[in-house]
């Protein structure tokens, strides 16, 4: 059964029905045409040499030559040959006995008339044989003619007759055949078309919709794998949504209970900083508070990304002076690079328009994990620059440092946590940012295109 639903089992019958029907056809003008020509092909073919031949002997064997006995002889004659036509010519040229004969023939044949005659009709048509009748020539002679066609074969009479009914029923069944096959090969197009508008077209979730089965052939066959792929997919996805779910819940759980003995651990290092300590153990308690402060942002970076990822992270979008903005994140900032002993270099002019439709905390956000950046892993380079750039197409913040580049590595190097929460807060603000790194230091373009 499995068979039979195929697409080529489909295609086999297509080509025995066309195979049938040629072969019906045949069968069918051979009937219509012995129905209509009356055309015997079993017969056998005649031939001119024997007619000729025939003809000469019973001519000789004629002992009466009375116009009765002629006649007989050529009556005798036209019912085995219908088409042919017979007249007797005497001694004297007189002409005798006709039989069939439709041209006007002169009633005294001469000698002269005679060898024309002959001349005519010698390989023309129709087929002439003339022989003497009895065992002399005094007897004078007795002419046959028939059409040559009778001597074609039946299906050569045949052809010339309805060759032209058979060509245009051939012609019928190739056209025949080429539509149904166009047709069939046309609905295979059409299914493969439809499975692939399938493969194409997306679903809310993002995966393909599945196809609708009509056949179980062998595209009936694909369009059930395509559509167990499309549950797997889906089962898949929901499977790693959930587990995203709970990784986020994890790490927001993780990073709010990590806060509170952070917390206590502040607090005891600035009661240990108000007692008296040696040199070295300043030095110390001035580096686990740089490494509290650390761990403190890395925290803050981990749950804001989290957040962000979740779409759970507030964003109220709003007009603002960019340019104030980030005059205010600089005069922030600056006594923390001052006090590291950077070159600080700023450059702020006007755009042609500073209002930007953003949020100013994402913006912020920005800003803060660009400077930690700096701070943590540019340091070598004690250089910070923060200039405009206005273009035709766009306004843009410049941040620029002089460290030893992003591929760098160092001590401080993280999993790039803040650059992330920066690419994923730029985009949300419908903004764009470029990063040039080298070993002789980072600009990152922060872009608002017109």
């Amino acid at each position: 059964m499995k068979f039979f639903r195929s697409l080529l089992a489909k295609y086999m019958l297509i080509i025995f029905l066309a195979i049938s029907i040629v072969q019906l056809s045949y069968f069918a003008s051979a009937a219509f045409i012995f129905g209509i020509g009356k055309t015997d092909f079993s017969s056998e073919v005649l031939r001119e040499n024997e007619v000729e031949k025939k003809w000469h002997t019973e001519a000789k064997s004629i002992k009466s030559f009375t116009d009765v006995a002629v006649s007989q002889h050529f009556k005798d004659w036209q019912k085995l040959y219908p088409k042919s036509s017979m007249f007797w010519v005497a001694e004297d040229g007189t002409l005798l006995t006709k039989v069939n004969v439709k041209e006007q023939l002169p009633s005294k044949w001469t000698p002269a008339y005679t060898t024309k005659f002959i001349k005519e009709r010698y390989g023309e048509d129709p087929f002439t044989v003339i022989a003497f009748l009895g065992q002399d020539e005094s007897n004078g002679f007795i002419v046959f003619e028939i059409p040559r066609e009778v001597f074609n074969p039946p299906l050569k009479n045949v052809y010339e007759q309805y060759g032209a009914f058979v060509f245009f029923g051939v012609i019928a069944i190739i056209l025949f055949f080429i539509i149904v096959s166009f047709l069939f090969f046309r609905g295979i197009r059409k299914r493969l078309l439809h499975l692939q508008e399938a493969m194409e077209i997306r679903d809310v979730d993002g995966l393909p919709i599945a196809t609708k089965v009509k056949k179980k052939d062998e595209i009936g066959q694909l369009e059930q794998s395509f559509n167990r792929m499309v549950c797997e997919l889906r089962e898949s996805k929901n499977r790693e949504q959930k587990e995203e779910q709970l990784r986020r819940e994890l790490i927001a759980n993780l990073s709010h209970d990590l806060r509170t003995p952070l917390t206590k651990i502040r607090a005891q290092s600035y009661s240990v900083s108000k007692e008296v300590l040696s040199e070295d153990g300043k030095l110390a308690i001035k580096a686990m508070e740089t490494s509290i402060v650390n761990i403190d942002a890395l925290i803050e970076n981990l749950m804001s990304y989290t957040l962000l990822t979740a779409s759970k992270y507030k964003f109220e979008a709003k007009e603002i002076n960019v340019i104030r903005f980030a005059r205010e994140q600089m005069t922030t900032w600056y006594p923390v690079f001052e006090k590291e002993g950077f070159e600080i270099d700023i450059e702020l002019h006007p755009f042609e328009k500073n209002e930007w439709q953003i949020d100013p905390i994402w913006l912020g956000r920005i800003f803060d994990n660009l400077f930690q950046n700096i701070l943590r892993h540019a340091s070598s380079g004690k250089y910070i620059g923060v200039e405009t750039e206005s273009t035709e197409h766009y306004d843009a913040f410049i941040i620029k440092d002089h460290g030893k580049g992003m591929k760098n590595e160092s001590n401080a190097k993280g999993a790039g946590i803040g650059l992330s929460i920066v690419d994923i807060m730029v985009k949300g603000m419908n903004l764009d940012w470029d990063i040039e790194s080298s070993e002789s230091g980072t600009k990152i373009k922060i872009k608002h295109y017109k």
